[in-house]
């Protein structure tokens, strides 16, 4: 089981970031060729992340690698260096029709049977058409990108986002009814802990299953709200005894700690053991 509470942007372009990604505590870690690099050094970016993921050493953290659009001059040659190296998924920005969707599945499918595609929505489109893009089954993930959507809206960052309420919700609702996993947008003001750990809150209140982050201090508080307390783990396991124990009994509902339980909870309970356990038993 993938636990993908952190999601780390690292730019692909500074090779002592990539090094230093070897010793951080985040789950996921995106290499970034696009946006946080300069277009006369998108070439030299992408055999930095090429080097770096052949050489390895990330330990259990996951590997994604964050390309250039297939209609940018740099697209066909990151999705081409990297279908063959030892990471999880390609992302890929602005995708906003099906259209594009299957024009990189047709690329990957020459070249790579293992890569998973994953899309970021960060445009207007992205949002009102996104039941087109996370049904179809060749996406894994979706992350939203919030920095460009407040671009595209002409809007501003404030604090608690009601500005982007909708958006956040909608592409949630939607990631659920499709079973895609959906990764919150990164706060771009890393000096203001207070701010950002409010931030990750509102975001697992919502459903989000992790966060983007563009800072290394950000990941410890996005662990901590993204994750389970041992208490939370304790308490799962205690529901999902006596969910046994009534079912065992031929009862279809169970009591515990003075909560009616059903099979949803027990569902639920059952999903937070097996993440406890899934980090539990990652190599340190």
């Amino acid at each position: 089981m993938s636990v993908r509470r952190s999601l780390l942007y690292m730019p692909g372009a500074n090779e002592r970031a990539l090094e230093k990604a070897k010793g951080l505590d985040c789950d996921t870690l995106i290499f970034d060729l696009e946006d946080a690099v300069a277009p006369q050094a998108k070439a030299q970016a992408r055999a930095q992340v090429v080097t770096a993921v052949r050489a390895g050493g990330y330990g259990y953290r996951e590997l994604v690698v964050r390309c250039n659009g297939l209609d940018s001059p740099w697209g066909q040659d990151d999705l081409r260096a990297l279908a063959d190296t030892p990471i999880s998924a390609l992302l890929f920005p602005k995708i906003e029709t099906a259209q594009q969707v299957h024009k990189i599945a047709a690329e990957l499918a020459m070249v790579s049977q293992d890569l998973a595609i994953w899309i970021m929505i960060e445009t207007p489109r992205a949002i009102l058409d996104l039941e087109q893009l996370a049904s179809l089954a060749s996406v894994q993930a979706l992350v939203m990108g919030t920095s460009d959507l407040v671009t595209e809206l002409r809007a501003s960052h404030v604090p608690g986002r009601e500005n982007l309420q909708y958006a956040l919700q909608r592409s949630l609702l939607v990631a659920r009814l499709y079973g895609k996993e959906i990764f919150d947008g990164v706060q771009l003001n890393f000096t203001d802990a207070a701010a950002f750990r409010s931030e990750c809150e509102q975001g697992r209140a919502m459903g989000f299953d992790g966060k983007t982050l563009i800072h290394p201090s950000q990941i410890g508080p996005a662990n901590a709200a993204f994750g389970e307390t041992e208490a939370q783990v304790e308490r799962a396991r205690g529901l999902l005894a006596a969910w046994d124990q009534a079912l065992t009994s031929g009862k279809g509902v169970a009591v515990y700690e003075g909560q009616l339980v059903e099979n949803l909870h027990a569902a639920e309970a059952r999903r937070i053991i097996a993440r406890s356990e899934a980090l539990a038993a990652r190599p340190r």
